[in-house]
């Protein structure tokens, strides 16, 4: 039997419940059904998902599949989402899908530039982090990427955007950002430091150091961020991630630690609606980046 995708929200669905009463309302299903689609799951994989028969505790497995099961689940809906979009388009649509510390940079000037040169187009935008804007491209759910990543797609052109240093992201008030002089790396490894996504992108052994040894590791930008608000923690990010929050957080360089990141442009050529896909992607190739 193959893993079905109303498999995969039968189970998650009661991971997120803990119960079956309560994940059969969701799912708008009987009782009986959601613990015959368990079963079957569970009969399908080999493994049980759950630590007893009340459903109220996923086991070491379950807790991985649901995980997986989740960004599947979001990535199926995210695809019918779109399909439905592109049928109910009267004219043309294009889709992007870009990490936030861009989006939210560029697009506010942009959509309006947009929307003057080509009327009635209709435009998706998305917050995603570099692996899902690859993997929107890939599936042929996004028109155009941006992302601090640096593949080769087949059918996709890429264009450098802007390079952007990395370095310390802290709140106004915290101490890190009254130091005077430099910073060094073992000014932040003294911190409270919390590692993101991108930490992996820095090649410095030093620095790799320092992440391995924090306890905590945020993947969502604006989760990141709100720690990082509340004035006791530290990251390492960007600096045009510093626009989400300009009045509350402060970038700092940091003297031993050089690394940029690299962000690119993708277009899609195969898009349903390539030419208009193509004067956004030119647009946004007019942006001016200043890291000042």
């Amino acid at each position: 039997m193959a893993i079905k995708i109303e498999m995969l929200r039968c189970f998650s669905v009661v991971a997120e419940a803990g119960n079956l009463a309560d994940a059969a309302v969701r799912l708008g299903r009987t009782q009986p059904a959601v613990s015959m689609a368990l079963k079957q799951f569970e009969e399908r994989l080999g493994q049980r998902l759950f630590v007893s028969d009340r459903k109220s505790q996923l086991t070491p497995i379950g807790q991985q599949i649901f995980a997986l099961a989740q960004t599947e689940l979001r990535q199926f809906d995210d695809t019918v989402k779109a399909i439905q979009t592109a049928a109910s388009a009267p004219k043309s649509l294009v889709r992007i899908a870009a990490v936030p510390s861009v989006a939210g940079l560029v697009f506010p000037s942009i959509v309006q530039r947009f929307k003057d040169l080509c009327p009635g187009t209709k435009i998706e935008l998305r917050d995603a982090d570099s692996q899902q804007v690859i993997n929107a491209l890939s599936r042929g759910t996004a028109d155009i990427g941006i992302a601090s990543a640096n593949y080769e797609l087949n059918g996709v052109q890429k264009t450098p955007l802007f390079t952007d240093r990395f370095g310390l992201i802290c709140s106004r008030r915290h101490p890190l950002a009254q130091q005077p002089g430099p910073l060094k790396l073992g000014d932040i490894a003294a911190a409270d430091y919390i590692k993101n996504d991108l930490c992996d992108m820095i090649d410095s052994q030093d620095f790799q150091f320092l992440t391995s040894q924090t306890d905590i590791s945020v993947r969502n930008t604006l989760s990141l961020i709100a720690m990082v608000k509340s004035d006791r923690w530290v990251t390492i990010l960007p600096k045009t991630v510093l626009h989400i929050a300009p009045s509350d957080l402060v970038f700092r360089e940091v003297s031993d630690l050089s690394m940029q990141r690299q962000v690119h442009l993708f277009l899609r050529e195969k898009s349903p609606f390539y030419e208009y896909a193509e004067k956004l992607a030119g647009l946004i190739m007019t942006t001016t980046w200043s890291e000042d």
